[in-house]
């Protein structure tokens, strides 16, 4: 039968909504039945499979189709989905799991807190380099309080003519006190730069003005998220208007190490050197990490290989740390 790690794991691609991870893993459990010589079982799983792949079995995307779309002026300027991604799914440091489980517990009592004349910390600013994880954070927090996401799309939001930026600001700030969800500001530098730096112009100093102001007297129930890959751009003001600063950094040896065994345990060899691994994933960021695990796992789907290669795994992380320099 199944080892654990691959009912587990099946557990976890069901309930994060992963159906090629799901797919990938009961495929594991029927060949390995297959070379134990359980034919007929390994037989009856693959047709349980492939009917599952059929179109006429759309399980996951039905649940996540969203509820609430953004309409009118707004679909320009808001995209909506509903994620399935969850905070023990993340690979974080504990100053970082810590704040965000802070976020969680008092949202999840905010009426609580409310009848005290107290106010649940809403409003957050997320910086670090890319890849460690900002806007899955906001995908995260969306899911753990069962509501919407909504991402502020910045190729409408901000233009050349004068007061039109900041006029379709007010717009999303309006329908934070409208909708409750998770709203996230990515890539937030575009519109946070420090004032009187040499990349301002009148309209972006016009606009971080009115988010300034938006932001200060916002006060509905919607979680405000801005994520940011260049905290030290950004304007100080900025940063008096956020309840919590979460700074995220590369992941140290240890978080690396739970990084590789979350995505190879599946299809590791037993005497596979994670130690040697991780001297090869040092000062790469979590995504860069998961992507070379899935690649060297994908040459051994391709090559009809039951275990991923060591070297493979190497390979693709030398790949992801000289496309870092060349960046």
């Amino acid at each position: 039968m199944a080892r654990a790690e691959q009912i587990k794991a099946l557990f976890r691609a069901y309930a994060g909504n992963e159906d090629a991870q799901f797919i990938s893993v009961a495929l594991q459990v029927a060949a390995e039945e297959a070379r134990r010589g359980h034919s007929k079982l390994a037989a009856e799983l693959r047709e349980l499979i492939e009917t599952a792949r059929a179109p006429a079995a759309p399980r996951a995307r039905a649940r996540t189709l969203p509820l609430v779309q953004p309409r009118g002026e707004l679909a320009e300027l808001l995209t909506a989905h509903y994620p399935q991604q969850h905070l023990k799914q993340m690979v974080l440091s504990a100053e970082v799991e810590q704040k965000l489980q802070r976020v969680l517990r008092e949202q999840r009592q905010h009426e609580r807190l409310i009848g005290h004349g107290l106010s649940a910390r809403r409003k957050l600013l997320l910086v670090g380099p890319p890849g460690t994880g900002k806007t899955l954070t906001a995908a995260v927090l969306a899911t753990e309080l069962k509501l919407p996401l909504f991402t502020a799309r910045f190729d409408s939001l901000i233009t050349k003519f004068m007061g039109e930026s900041a006029s379709k600001l007010r717009l999303v700030f309006e329908a934070l006190k409208s909708t409750r969800g998770v709203y996230l500001f990515d890539e937030f530098d575009s519109l946070g730069l420090q004032r009187g730096s040499q990349h301002d112009v009148a309209e972006m100093r016009r606009t971080l003005n009115m988010f300034l102001q938006l932001i200060e007297q916002d006060a509905s129930d919607s979680v405000i998220v801005a994520a940011t890959n260049h905290g030290a751009s950004l304007d100080s003001a900025l940063f008096r208007r956020f309840d919590d600063v979460i700074r995220y950094t590369a992941p140290d040896d240890l978080q690396i190490e739970e990084l590789l065994r979350n995505r190879l345990t599946l299809m590791a060899p037993p005497n596979m050197s994670y130690a040697g691994l991780v001297a090869h994933a040092r000062g790469l960021a979590h995504s860069d990490i998961v992507r070379a695990c899935e690649d060297a796992i994908k040459d051994s789907v391709l090559e009809e290989q039951d275990q991923v290669s060591e070297q493979s795994v190497v390979l693709h992380l030398k790949e992801r740390a000289a496309s870092q320099l060349h960046q």
